[in-house]
């Protein structure tokens, strides 16, 4: 049987691609999950539209994502920690720490961002953190721990 798949299903097929499957596993999985329609011509000319909108949509996506990254690689974030006179440092700075940040400046809002910090910064001075954005879109964030007064 001929399928438009409407999402990503493992060892089948991307999105908006039309595929050949066995006619039991599109009627009893497929379908019920709405993961596939029958491909029809008017549906193929649907799909062909709605495909045509998802690539301008990634398009856009792409190029914010590429403006976050170039805000983020001039970007310097300060934290201020506790510090003893010997320069020992009480706290630390973490993932969620520097993410608070990022969304009280507006750098970003919802987006879903991975920071590569493997342990907590617990040293004053400055230290590049790399910043994942979605699409394989990074950039390299610069944090500046210092002693607070």
């Amino acid at each position: 049987m001929q399928i438009i798949l409407l999402e990503d299903v493992r060892n089948i097929g991307k999105r908006y691609e039309a595929k050949d499957v066995a006619d039991g596993y599109a009627r009893n999985f497929l379908f019920p999950n709405k993961l596939a329609e029958a491909a029809t011509p008017a549906g193929l000319k649907k799909i062909e539209a709605m495909k045509a909108a998802h690539e301008k949509g990634e398009k856009e996506l792409l190029a914010r994502l590429h403006q976050i990254a170039a805000k983020l690689n001039e970007t310097k974030l300060e934290f201020q920690l506790k510090a003893d006179k010997t320069g020992a440092v009480f706290g630390s700075v973490n993932k969620e720490a520097i993410l608070k940040a990022l969304r009280e400046h507006d750098f970003i809002t919802k987006e879903r961002v991975d920071i590569d910090l493997k342990y907590p910064i617990k040293e004053l001075g400055e230290h590049a953190v790399e910043v994942d954005l979605k699409k394989s879109v990074k950039a390299k964030l610069k944090i500046i721990v210092k002693k607070s007064e």
